[in-house]
């Protein structure tokens, strides 16, 4: 039986420090000391980040090695863009894909629809339904 996905994060009563546990796994999470954190860790802004990051090159290293192509080191960047717009706010995310080794424009341009197919991002570029339950 496949176990699905699950994280579980505790916020502690000092400031806005937290304890995300995933599998066996502990790491924190915090907000900066501008915004009245302690800065002891990512914010959760900066760790959904880091998981599409490390989501497009795990699809990216998948692929590649399905085709045999050797890119060496994957590099992803992620980057949150906020704008105020007349519509209100828009965010924005980019992300910055590199590849150690030279490819072909062909190879890149395969990558780059490739990565569009990251699990975690496709979360968010297709609707996902959200409940919450309060507990007490």
């Amino acid at each position: 039986m496949t176990l699905k996905p699950t994280s579980k994060v505790v916020l502690s009563t000092d400031n806005y420090r937290a304890t995300a546990e995933s599998r066996d796994f502990r790491d924190a999470i915090d907000t900066a000391l501008e915004k009245g954190g302690s800065g002891t860790g990512p914010t959760p802004v900066e760790y959904f980040l880091a998981a599409i990051g490390g989501c497009v090159a795990i699809t990216l290293r998948t692929y590649a090695e399905k085709m045999e192509w050797d890119i060496g080191e994957i590099t992803v960047v992620a980057r949150e863009d906020t704008k105020l717009t007349s519509n209100g706010i828009v965010k924005t995310i980019l992300e910055e894909i590199s590849v150690e080794k030279k490819v072909t424009s062909e190879q890149l341009t395969l990558l780059k629809e490739r990565a569009k197919s990251c699990p975690v991002a496709q979360m968010i570029k297709h609707q996902t339904e959200f409940r919450s339950i309060m507990k007490n």
